[in-house]
């Protein structure tokens, strides 16, 4: 227990910082009571999405969890449960806390820049605590409980699991309100995008909460998770020092990720996202000085493990750079995506398509830089921890993120409630930067996406004493096949329920402002929960397939092809998963920046037909960056977490 006290003092101190940034968040003015019974309509409506979705996966869990009692050891079951419950409690904190920022952040822009910027901030600095906070300390307890790394692997599991269904579900909802909104909205009525004359403006707020806080927190908790239970098991060969050293510097990048919330404040250029950027930089340097200390106490040689968790921080600084150049508003990219729609709606997405397929390029570059340098310094063991040398910022990465939904609704509810044009300018200033941290973020977590699968396939290899894979062995080659369609088939169903979904909701605004009469005059009020009732109703419908085919997919392959085919069918979802889900989000996020940097004024601004035209290519955006191309991160986990669970029994029952 003695070697536990520092991760498990810093997961708790991350808990009791979140909860004082909590207290200090909800302690700040809620502003006129319109805009807080507006707030109370968002958060009544995402926490019934959330209810209703967690008692959907209840008998999920509990089915799955029998299976592994049964097929694996009760312990293994345990650990799933408890990784299922801390994935789904992540997003849901930090989601309440985020619906309950949005109006004090509106609130809090009537007394300037400075003071809206730091409720929104530390807002979703609850968020970001929360996850690494429960990740680090449900990993330290239940290995100190167990002993054994092997039997916490179901930890990671249902963390997986809870965050796939999570971000297929909520990315489901969020787009469906979102281009139901935008094509009824902006381009047949011409209104702007939270008008309250719109029906599914409420929705479209709901979304955003569910989908890129609630979403978004289950996924990097399970990349976190995942990541750190991996670099234990490559680090039993080095003994309790290489079992240990994952725990520390998880634990010492919170105390990183803390100081660095404190260097989040604005300059004399009054740069919103340099001042975000200042805190994620102070995180990387804190955490590197302290990670050297900790390697140097650990290990007789601590430059090749400390130089391969160097690594994990300099792709997350390098990521977020790639994609800040890709999707940026008023960057290179982004411009000529805006230029292009002066010609129609067709080039605009010709232009988007390229920037999102040229992305990945260099995103690429840094990957495999990363996976060289880490395995020079240290072998596999280095991959695994410059992957969580990466990861281990996350209490920072997904502040930043979560800061994007609380300003996007103050921004909302600030145009709902008529407010000045001063506090409508500071709102809308924070919302555009949001735009850019959750493309950013995005970008983040997909790194850590593919650098987290690649330490779980060394570890899967491990553990059915794979040493080489030929792909002159047929098995392999079908194993890769099956594996490179899987992102595309999950992103054609995820896609597909999200474009049903949207034509529900396109249908349900169009019959609203035909039957109620007064609405566009602003003297009838719009039957917002009808709206929300549809896209709950649709995500939980569409979620259920997608999350079985990550589950079943595997297993098949593994049983009845065997553990190299399986080993093909990993390796060939992680290149074109990893692949596939930059191309998406960059694509989707630079659309949405070109439309707001068309809103701006230029090529005719709003209204204009480039307008309409950039409105169109960010509707086909949308479900890229924030239904398809996110859910491929869990995806391409959950097939080697599976993989790993049964590898012992695939080795000796495989191939039927």
């Amino acid at each position: 227990m003695t070697t536990m006290i520092v991760p498990l003092g810093a997961a708790l101190l991350a808990l009791f910082f979140a909860g004082g940034l909590s207290v200090y968040v909800l302690r700040k003015e809620t502003g006129i009571p319109k805009a807080v019974e507006i707030s109370n309509s968002v958060k009544q409506g995402a926490n019934t999405y959330l209810f209703r979705q967690y008692k959907t996966l209840a008998p999920i869990v509990v089915v799955v969890s029998i299976v592994l009692g049964l097929a694996i050891n009760p312990m293994t079951a345990l650990t799933f449960v408890v990784g299922a419950f801390l994935s789904a409690l992540a997003g849901f904190i930090g989601m309440n806390i985020s619906v309950r920022a949005n109006v004090r952040t509106a609130a809090a822009a009537k007394h300037g820049l400075t003071e809206a910027l730091k409720v929104s901030f530390r807002g979703g600095t609850v968020t970001g605590m929360m996850v690494v906070g429960l990740g680090l300390l449900g990993v330290t307890l239940l290995y100190n409980y167990t002993g054994s790394i092997s039997e916490i692997i179901g930890l990671g599991f249902g963390a997986s699991l809870i965050s796939l269904f999570m971000r297929v579900g909520g990315g489901i909802y969020t787009k469906a309100a979102d281009v139901g909104a935008d094509l009824v909205g902006k381009v047949e009525k011409n209104i702007p995008e939270d008008d309250p004359r719109n029906p599914a403006v409420i929705a479209d707020n709901v979304g955003d909460n569910v989908g890129d806080c609630a979403g978004m927190a289950a996924d990097l908790f399970e990349s976190y998770v995942v990541t750190l239970i991996a670099a234990m098991l490559l680090g039993i060969g080095l003994g309790q020092s290489g079992i240990l050293f994952p725990l520390s510097i998880g634990a010492l990048a919170i105390f990183g990720s803390i100081v660095g919330v404190f260097f989040v404040r604005l300059g004399k250029d009054r740069n919103i996202w340099s001042a975000l950027n200042k805190g994620i930089f102070a995180t990387a340097i804190v955490s590197a000085i302290l990670f050297y200390f900790i390697a140097q106490s650990l290990f007789a040689n601590p430059f090749p493990i400390y130089f391969s968790a160097l690594v994990g921080l300099v792709v997350t600084v390098l990521i977020g750079q790639i994609t800040e150049y890709y999707t940026g508003s008023g960057r290179k990219p982004v411009r000529e995506i805006a230029e292009a729609a002066q010609t129609g709606a067709g080039t605009n997405i010709i232009s988007g398509l390229s920037v999102g397929l040229q992305s990945t390029a260099p995103t690429v570059l840094v990957i495999i830089g990363a996976i060289l340098a880490a395995y020079y310094f240290d072998g596999v063991y280095g991959i695994a921890i410059a992957a969580l040398g990466m990861l281990s910022v996350t209490g920072i990465v997904v502040a930043v993120d979560s800061y994007g939904p609380i300003t996007d609704n103050a921004g909302g509810l600030a145009e709902m409630t008529n407010q000045p044009a001063r506090v409508r300018n500071i709102t809308d200033a924070l919302d555009a930067v949001g735009n850019t941290t959750k493309a950013v973020t995005k970008g983040f977590a997909i790194g850590a996406a593919a650098l987290a699968a690649l330490s779980l396939f060394a570890a899967y290899a491990q553990a059915t004493h794979l040493t080489v894979i030929s792909i002159l062995n047929p098995r392999v080659v079908v194993g890769l096949f099956i594996g490179g369609a899987l992102p595309f088939i999950f992103s054609s169903f995820t896609m597909r329920s999200v474009g049903r979904a949207a034509f529900s909701v396109v249908n349900e605004v169009r019959r609203q402002w035909r039957t109620i009469k007064g609405i566009m005059q602003g003297k009838a009020k719009p039957d917002y929960s009808r709206v929300v009732d549809i896209t709950t109703k649709s995500a939980l419908k569409e979620f259920i397939f997608p999350g079985i085919l990550a589950v079943v997919s595997p297993i098949v392959v593994g049983f009845i092809l065997g553990a190299e085919a399986l080993a093909g069918m990993l390796a060939g979802s992680i290149v074109t998963g990893f692949l596939l889900a930059i191309f998406l989000a960059n694509a989707g996020a630079a659309w949405d920046n070109a439309k707001k940097y068309i809103e701006t004024g230029k090529f005719g601004g709003k209204g204009s037909e480039a307008h309409k035209a950039a409105v169109i290519g960010d509707t086909v955006g949308d479900p890229a960056k924030d239904t398809s191309g996110p859910s491929l991160n869990p995806l391409i986990k959950v097939l080697n977490m599976i993989a790993l669970l049964f590898a012992t029994l695939i080795v000796a029952f495989g191939v039927l």
